[in-house]
């Protein structure tokens, strides 16, 4: 069973999961509350008691069930039952935002915290729990100032940090999210140095959008100090050719290329600015880097199918389109284990260099042969599809867990 069916089946079985937690805590919370007693006579006592077990029974045959409308009903009768029983707030407060009602949701929580008998620590669980409703509802400045409030209160929350990380990430500010991974890297049990790494690449994109490309080299170095990410070579690579140093740029692209041969078709995209190539220097240093990455006779790189499939479309950029034919017709003969993506290449260039009939019947043996998405990356953690280049996932938010898809 893959990452992917993992994911799934804990996804289906989720709500039996929270279900069966809650109900766990909520007997819990009333043979705690029966030991000490509230100032009721013991029969009188008994008898909530019962009811709630009753109540809490069925709301949990609800969960089960995925009728959560059911299940929200019974524990407001709960609530109706004994108002003092704070647990019984918090799963309804839960129920209410996994059912999308996040207004009913933060009025819950709200009075959890504007409540004066209860301590520090059910205080801090009902603000995390505020903060998590705004971040679901998408009122993302009032979840940040929210969050912010929990670590006044305790700094020591790994995971009110990673969701300040991750709404930083999402909205791009880069300055925040590092500062923020740097706290999660005192807190937290994981290594955030590769994280940082490619945060601070993102800071130096910014400064190469505004040309100022001495601070974008000091945000590189910067990330370098923490790990020598890939996309932290990629951007080195970049500002290389800005300050015109082919020996090194040459010799990063090498190391780049064997460390991670994968990655080859996202250099030279990446490579590729708009901005930058209106500066004659750059463009000409770029020229050069794809000549040397052209001419290279590297035994173990032209095995790799990420290279040869680079090399065929830079030289289907030059319009190079025969060369690009023998090339890659001379790798698939040599080659058995060849993807998908080469072969819809190597019919293009059929097509492209008037080959119809072989062409022809190359379509029909690859339709033959399809059996998933044409996205060409996706992520190994969640298994997100996109036929763009992201270094952080959009959907599970990992980073660096992009891979080319050699299948379609």
């Amino acid at each position: 069973m893959d990452l992917i069916e993992v994911f799934s089946l804990v996804r289906e079985n989720l709500l039996s999961v929270l279900a069966i937690l809650i109900t766990l805590i909520l007997f819990y919370h009333f043979i705690v509350e029966k030991e000490h007693g509230v100032k009721l006579s013991k029969k009188y006592r008994d008898s909530i008691f019962e009811a709630q077990s009753k109540i809490f029974l069925n709301a949990t045959q609800y969960l089960i069930s995925g009728n959560k409308d059911l299940a929200i009903k019974e524990f407001l009768n709960a609530v109706d039952l004994n108002r003092e029983t704070l647990d019984t707030y918090f799963a309804l407060g839960g129920l209410f935002r996994s059912n999308g009602e996040i207004d009913k949701a933060i009025s819950i929580h709200r009075s959890l915290i504007a409540r004066e008998n209860i301590n520090e620590s059910t205080r801090l669980r009902a603000l995390k729990e505020l903060a998590i409703d705004f971040d679901k509802g998408g009122f993302l400045d009032k979840a940040i100032e929210t969050y912010k409030d929990v670590l006044k209160i305790n700094r020591d929350q790994d995971e009110v940090i990673k969701a300040l990380c991750r709404i930083y990430e999402d909205i791009g500010d880069w300055d925040q999210a590092y500062n923020y991974r740097i706290m999660l890297s005192k807190v937290g049990q994981d290594n955030q140095s590769e994280t940082i790494s490619h945060i601070l690449v993102e800071k130096a994109k910014s400064h190469f959008e505004n040309q100022d490309f001495l601070s974008a080299a000091e945000d590189l170095d910067d990330a370098f100090r923490f790990a020598p990410s890939v996309s932290a070579k990629i951007m080195k690579l970049k500002l290389f050719l800005i300050q015109g140093k082919l020996e090194d740029a040459n010799f990063l692209l090498t190391e780049l290329l064997k460390e991670h041969p994968m990655y080859t078709s996202f250099i030279f995209v990446s490579l590729e600015d708009e901005t930058l190539n209106e500066i004659e220097s750059f463009k000409n240093s770029l020229a050069q880097l794809k000549n040397f990455f052209l001419d290279l006779q590297d035994d173990d790189l032209r095995d790799s199918a990420s290279v040869i499939l680079s090399q065929i479309r830079l030289l289907k950029g030059e319009d190079r389109k025969e060369e690009a034919y023998e090339l890659l017709t001379k790798w698939l003969k040599e080659n058995k284990a060849n993807s998908d993506v080469l072969k819809i290449e190597h019919i293009k260039l059929l097509i492209d260099i008037k080959k119809d009939k072989e062409a022809l019947q190359q379509t029909a043996d690859l339709l033959g042969s399809l059996h998933s998405s044409l996205t060409r990356h996706y992520c190994s953690q969640c298994g997100f599809n996109s036929d763009e280049i992201f270094w952080r996932c959009p959907q599970c938010h990992k980073w660096e867990t992009i891979q080319f898809r050699w299948k379609v």
